[in-house]
């Protein structure tokens, strides 16, 4: 069974999994399932009411996800996505409960540009939920030896696709009038907010 098959059939049987994004390691679950986020969280040693954020292929798969994002909130996305960051958008549905912690009327969406193994790992699985392969407040992993030891003992696979830039997803909060950076990242938030300027949604 090749790793991108691993990975495959422990997302859809409820267990976590590591994959390489375009900045670190992520540590992902099933998204649709609670058991196998909570899981995650766990895991991860988070406390409770933290995000996770739901990762997709594409743009096109988080819309099919959370649907009520189509319009502005979408053309927001397509204009930053695929890339490193972690975009907070509304999410007046309540989809996804289990990922938006203390706010369930939001939800954290990333598509990065993914390498090809866990490209084809998440085309074949749908969106899943993502968060960095540390414990919580610890270093980001750039390699796979880089992972914490409990993480490669409970993880069912690992996509090892060698040493990533290192830096984190920059983070933009789009639920209110005025975007919010909530972590400078991978890339400067200036340069998103300048991307989002040119999109004429009110968001500058």
């Amino acid at each position: 069974m090749s790793s991108v098959d691993g990975a495959v059939a422990a997302l859809r049987a409820g267990k976590p999994v590591v994959l390489p994004t375009d900045t670190v390691y992520g540590l992902a679950a099933d998204a649709y399932r609670e058991g196998p986020v909570l899981r995650l969280a766990r895991l991860k040693r988070r406390p409770e009411g933290m995000p996770v954020a739901i990762l997709a292929a594409d743009v096109d798969m988080i819309l099919d996800a959370v649907p009520e994002l189509r319009g502005r909130a979408a053309v927001a996305a397509r204009a930053l996505l695929p890339g490193p960051y972690t975009l907070v958008l509304p999410n007046p549905a309540r989809r996804f409960r289990w990922l938006s912690g203390a706010r369930p009327d939001t939800i954290g969406v990333r598509v990065p540009e993914l390498p090809d193994a866990a490209r084809a790992v998440v085309e074949r699985v749908g969106a899943v939920a993502a968060t960095s392969a540390n414990l919580h407040g610890g270093p980001d992993p750039r390699r796979v030896e880089d992972l914490p030891p409990e993480f490669v003992e409970e993880a069912a696979a690992i996509v090892d696709a060698g040493e990533l830039p290192g830096a984190p997803s920059t983070v933009l909060d789009l639920t209110g009038p005025e975007p919010v950076v909530l972590r400078e990242g991978a890339v400067a938030a200036a340069e998103a907010l300048s991307a989002l300027a040119a999109t004429r949604t009110g968001w500058a």
